[in-house]
């Protein structure tokens, strides 16, 4: 297995396998152009990074993972969000998602990042299982952590 940061110049593989994941989750919306174009603006900024991942050293890239990182006061030091994960149907089962999640750990201790948060959708049942097998909790002090959000 081979896993990378993602170089701009690597955008459109990026924004191809966000668009697949897009269609994973049959929606159809935001398009491949405006993904595309989001994630050349977000590639080479400081707080957003993309890592590819390919099942064998000379496979193109089969896996994508979306961080962000973002100070936290309570912590007195950076976030990590894992923003999107996603690996496509040929790849599942291969530990190439699990090799995704450890490399965004080893990342996120590297920035000098206290925790790592993300969301899962809880119908999820194969990541929610991946991600409790590294270590990641839905709760604390005996309650769970609910996402909300608002659009505007």
């Amino acid at each position: 297995m081979r896993i990378w940061q993602a170089s701009p110049e690597e955008a459109p593989q990026v924004a191809e396998l966000l668009a697949a994941f897009r269609d994973w989750w049959g929606l159809d919306w935001p398009d491949d152009a405006s993904f595309l174009a989001s994630v050349r603006r977000l590639i080479g900024r400081e707080d957003t990074e993309y890592l590819l991942g390919a099942p064998g050293e000379g496979d193109p890239p089969a896996a994508v993972v979306q961080l962000r990182y973002r100070w936290g006061l309570w912590w007195e030091a950076e976030d990590c969000w894992l923003e999107d994960l996603y690996v496509a149907d040929a790849a599942r089962g291969s530990g190439l998602g699990r090799a995704m999640v450890e490399a965004v750990l080893e990342r996120a201790r590297a920035r000098g990042c206290r925790r790592v948060e993300l969301d899962v959708n809880d119908q999820n049942e194969p990541a929610q299982a991946l991600y409790s097998a590294l270590g990641f909790e839905t709760g604390k002090s005996g309650g769970r952590d609910i996402l909300m959000r608002r659009r505007l």
